[in-house]
Order: structure tokens, then C-alpha cells, then sequence
């Protein structure tokens, strides 16, 4: 026990966390696949159960990984490469139509695919996180040059997402204003940019009945169902129809394990619906994952505290927003206060390579939780933080605490 909690480093609350929402996406993707396995594999559920077993422990591995062996000044001098690379892999996948339903989503290299927005999602973070911190000091907030500088990135990283998957797009777009607004960015520029969001949102949908780009057909169509009512729920019961009959369903108590009468009417209940499903079989005590993203948030806020560098703490601010604000969205859909929008449950809904930048995310974050115990045991800044950066990089070592 001593040396699993040797290399369990970093915040203990939010590995309680992991490993409690681990358990509770067991439970439910196990329930919840009955009509995927009745599909694809003959009616067992026990193969996807395993299969989801799997990839949390690989998950598991990749945040150890990077807790115990990456620093976090390599997360910083590698997110431009990190981000090249993954807008080269957008590109590639929206030019060549690859992946399902030739939105070019997903990039497949015969027998591995992931989405190029989940890698794009991360190192966009990570790279104005750098920008910023390199950019201030205890005196000076970011100039209006650097302001231009991160929205002309994230601006453009954004929008080749929002190709493919808009809602990631906008959810990695507010996640950015939140790094902005904790760099201390001006708040003119933030709602200068946030009125520039709205903006684009109000020409993809005028622009959806008149050109073919992309997925805005999609994205015009979903906000239409959502304001104006479904036309397909007079043939049949759609996905949002079934979601909040589950939630119906589900009552004070539940209908108990295994007990969900909806999960086999939906085809995506194990991923962007898991959460009308948890709460059909548990009813109230559904709330225990609410509370376990709220528990979240306020660590990862009280690691931004106590973190003495503007990079690290810039970083916690963009990967837990991004986190959370995805939480929020598949459960909003869910219960049927947002549009359908296609965002699974972070940690819980079944996924793949998805669950693995999921952990990088975490894994990054707890990095600097242990980073913070660190210093804080030494009451000195880390050698590791500062001794092989460039010079052009000695700002991020040399900002300080944020004001």
C-alpha cells in the first residue's frame, strides 16, 4: 500500500474522486449497453463492461504517468509542437472526409482512430496558458498584442473543431476566456471576445441554409428542435424523449441497478445519455456524481491558490473549465435544459481513446498539485522548473504568484 500511495501523488481528494466515478461508470456503462451488445456482440454485455475496465485502467496509467515523469515546464515548451500537431491532424481528417459519417471527426490509423479535437483541446490550453504567462509580470498585464495573439490561435483552432464538432468547439472556446480572465486579461478584451463568439454562433446559423460546411446543418437543426419542438416526435419518440422518460422514470429512488426500462429504446444511452440513465436507476442519489464534480472544482481551485507560477495555475483554470463545462453540458442535455449536442460524461460515459486524453487531463493537473506540495516542502522553486528552459522562457519561471 505504501508504494501505491507513493506513486499516487498529487491531490488525494480528486483521486477519490477518479476513483469513485471510476465505479459508478462501471456500474452504469455495464447496464447501459444492452442494446449496443444485442447489435454487435450477440447480446453480451460483459465484453463492453470489460472493455471499459480496461481503458479506465489505462487511464489510471496515463495520469500516474505523467504525475510521476513529465514536469510541467515540458508541458509548456512543447505545447506549440503538441498544437501544430494537432491541427495538422484536424485538417487532414476534414480534408479527407475520415471518419464516420465523413464529418472527418475522427482520424483512423487502421486499427486505432481518436478525434484530433480531443489532442487540439488540451495543447490550445496549454499554449495560451504559456503565451500568457510569458507575456505578464507582478506590474504589467498582457499587452493587447498577446490579447491578439491567443484569440487569433484560439480563434482558428476553434473553428477548424467546429468543423467537425461544434460543441467541443464552443466548450474549448469558454474555457479560454476562462485562462484569459484568470492571465488577468482586460475585461473589455473578454467581452470583446465573447461578443465575437456570439457572433459566429449567429452566422453558422444563418449561414446552415445556404452553404454546406462542415456540420452547421447539424448545429441550426439542433437548436431548432430544442426551441421549437422535434418534428420526428410525432412519428416516434426521439433520443430527448427517451432521456427524460428515464428521468421520469427514475423517481426519488430509482429503479436500482440494472433496473433502467428506457436504456435499450436508446442508441447513445452508454455515452451523451448515460446521465438520464444514472438517474433513472438511482434516482436522488444521482446527485453523489453532481456533488463529485462540484468537489472537483473547488480542488482544482484550491490548486490554482496555492500554485507560485502563472503557467501551472493558468493551465488547472483551462483543463478543469474544460472538464467541468463538459460535465455540465452532457447533463444539461440530459435533463433536457440544452440542445443535443453529442458531449459524453468525463470519466464515466464508455469511450476510447477519448478516456485517454481525459486522464492527460487530470493527470496534468494533479502534476501541479504535487509540483505545489513540493515547492511548498522545500519553500523554494524547483530546479527541474527552471534550469533547462530557454532564456526567451525564463519569464514563465521568473512571474510569480498571481496577483
Amino acid at each position: 500500500m505504501s508504494k501505491l500511495f507513493s506513486i499516487l501523488k498529487g491531490d488525494r481528494v480528486i483521486w477519490v474522486v477518479l476513483v469513485f466515478l471510476s465505479m459508478v461508470s462501471l456500474l452504469i456503462v455495464y447496464s447501459s449497453t444492452g442494446s449496443l451488445a444485442y447489435r454487435q456482440m450477440d447480446g453480451d454485455t460483459f465484453s463492453y463492461l470489460v472493455k471499459q475496465f480496461m481503458m479506465i485502467m489505462m487511464g489510471f496509467g496515463v495520469i500516474i504517468l505523467i504525475v510521476n515523469v513529465i514536469p510541467v515546464k515540458f508541458m509548456s515548451v512543447f505545447s506549440p509542437l503538441l498544437l501544430l500537431i494537432s491541427l495538422a491532424f484536424i485538417f487532414i481528417a476534414l480534408v479527407l472526409n475520415i471518419g464516420s459519417e465523413a464529418t472527418g471527426r475522427t482520424f483512423n490509423l487502421g486499427p486505432l482512430s481518436f478525434q484530433p479535437a480531443e489532442l487540439a483541446k488540451i495543447s490550445l490550453v496549454l499554449f495560451v496558458s504559456r503565451i500568457l504567462a510569458n507575456n505578464q509580470d507582478h506590474q504589467n498585464k498582457p499587452s493587447r498584442r498577446t490579447f491578439y495573439w491567443v484569440l487569433g490561435v484560439s480563434g482558428i483552432t476553434c473553428l477548424a473543431i467546429s468543423m467537425a464538432n461544434f460543441s467541443t468547439a464552443a466548450i474549448l472556446f469558454v474555457s479560454v476566456v476562462v485562462v484569459m480572465f484568470v492571465g488577468r486579461v482586460p475585461l473589455k478584451y473578454l467581452f470583446a471576445t465573447l461578443g465575437a463568439g456570439m457572433l459566429v454562433l449567429a452566422l453558422f446559423y444563418v449561414l446552415a441554409s445556404h452553404v454546406d460546411l462542415g456540420r452547421i446543418d447539424t448545429v441550426k437543426g439542433r437548436i431548432d428542435r430544442f426551441f421549437s419542438g422535434d418534428p420526428n416526435s410525432e412519428i416516434g419518440m426521439t433520443q430527448a424523449d427517451f432521456a427524460e422518460m428515464a428521468i421520469y422514470n427514475g423517481g426519488r429512488f430509482g429503479t436500482g441497478p440494472g433496473g433502467s426500462e428506457v436504456r435499450n429504446h436508446m442508441a447513445a444511452a452508454y455515452n451523451d445519455f448515460i446521465f438520464a440513465i444514472l438517474v433513472e436507476e438511482y434516482g436522488w442519489f444521482s446527485f453523489l456524481v453532481v456533488l463529485a464534480y462540484v468537489i472537483l472544482a473547488f480542488r482544482t481551485a484550491v490548486i490554482i491558490n496555492h500554485c507560485n507560477r502563472t503557467f501551472p495555475a493558468f493551465m488547472v483554470a483551462g483543463l478543469s473549465s474544460m472538464l467541468l463545462l463538459q460535465a455540465m453540458t452532457n447533463m444539461g442535455v440530459a435533463v433536457g435544459l440544452l440542445p443535443v449536442t453529442g458531449q459524453t460524461l468525463p470519466w464515466i460515459s464508455m469511450g476510447g481513446t477519448s478516456t485517454l486524453f481525459t486522464a492527460a487531463a487530470f493527470g496534468a493537473i494533479l502534476r501541479v498539485s504535487h509540483q505545489n506540495k513540493l515547492e511548498k516542502t522545500n519553500q523554494k522553486p524547483l530546479v527541474d522548473s527552471e534550469s533547462l528552459l530557454p532564456d526567451e522562457d525564463q519569464a514563465f519561471a521568473e512571474v510569480g504568484a498571481i496577483d
